[in-house]
């Protein structure tokens, strides 16, 4: 999709990188992927590769998304070392500046089509969320001692983390002249509920488990699937995952995924108040999140603008009515 942020690179340029990697002679550059953020580009050389490259330093992005790439590399690394979760290979990455004004690197090229475009059976469709929600459960065995981004300020607890997101999408909303009253609103739902989120188990969230974000393909019969893109992670509360898995229904309805996560989940997720009070913060957290990068990335010309602001809608209505209502 078209995106403001996304540097796209001559290909002259792509094959300097290439040559500082030691990987090459390059044969064939093209465009690749849907992706809203970073430029992604299929490079041929002795085998296919993917090159990803992080907006230009000069491009205003959001708090969060400040060296967003490195944490890429970094999330790629705890996904292989703790999880049996298939990701890409990181072959080479710069962070130095010295080619181009961007963070870059590149990683294995994985084989098959993205999750929501491979055909399958009605079954298999029928189970799609229950095993996306097992591989979720194996990231939530993943712990630390602080929460937030890692490319940001770590803080003690999930309500400090929590809060400290929210006040910079806020303030980048400020950076482009524009008020986001429901913004200011969420900051005062989280200081109402602060005990709750204060007991959040501090583990990975990966906040963006969407379909297009699965590499996927049939293999004796049974569908294999990798991850790619888990650059927006975050030590958080592990129930904020479950906005990925079938975005629009509440906690209590993701009958199916809650079946699969809690199958393989070191704590099974039980919906009551307090689950249905975090999961509308994840409701919310998401929908602030749309509502602010569409000044960043789009303009009303853009499909992404429109899209952005019909789902933060519906998701700021539904996380504060269960706000509201004490869960």
């Amino acid at each position: 999709m078209v995106s403001k942020t996304k540097f796209f690179l001559e290909d002259e340029t792509i094959k300097k990188l290439f040559l500082k990697a030691g990987i090459g002679p390059v044969k064939s550059i093209a465009p690749l992927g849907a992706g809203e953020y970073n430029a992604v580009y299929e490079v041929m050389a002795d085998k296919a590769y993917v090159l990803k490259v992080a907006p230009a330093d000069t491009t205003p992005v959001l708090t969060y998304e400040n060296n967003m790439i490195e944490s890429e590399v970094y999330w790629y690394s705890v996904l292989r070392d703790k999880t049996d979760i298939l990701v890409p290979e990181v072959f080479y990455s710069d962070f130095s500046r010295q080619l181009i004004p961007a963070g870059w690197f590149i990683m294995e090229k994985m084989p098959g089509l993205q999750r929501d475009k491979i055909p399958m059976s009605p079954e298999e469709k029928e189970n799609k969320e229950y095993e996306k929600a097992k591989m979720v459960a194996q990231i939530h065995k993943i712990h630390n001692d602080k929460f937030g981004y890692i490319q940001n300020e770590l803080h003690d607890n999930w309500y400090l983390a929590l809060r400290s997101m929210v006040e910079n999408l806020v303030a980048d909303c400020a950076a482009k002249g524009k008020k986001t009253k429901r913004g200011e609103k969420l900051l005062g739902y989280i200081d109402s509920y602060k005990e709750i989120f204060q007991k959040a188990e501090c583990c990975m969230v990966n906040f963006d488990i969407w379909d297009k974000n699965m590499i996927c393909e049939r293999e004796k019969g049974q569908i294999k699937c990798a991850w790619i893109d888990p650059e927006r992670g975050f030590w958080g509360d592990r129930i904020l995952d479950f906005i990925c898995l079938d975005i629009f229904a509440q906690l209590e309805d993701k009958k199916r995924a809650l079946e699969g996560y809690n199958a393989l989940a070191e704590l099974p997720i039980e919906p009551g108040k307090e689950e249905r009070i975090r999961y509308a913060v994840a409701q919310a957290l998401m929908a602030l999140l749309m509502e602010t990068e569409k000044y960043y990335r789009y303009s009303p010309f853009y499909v992404g603008w429109w899209r952005n602001i019909l789902v933060s809608s519906v998701l700021f209505r539904r996380a504060f009515k269960v706000f509201k209502n004490g869960g």
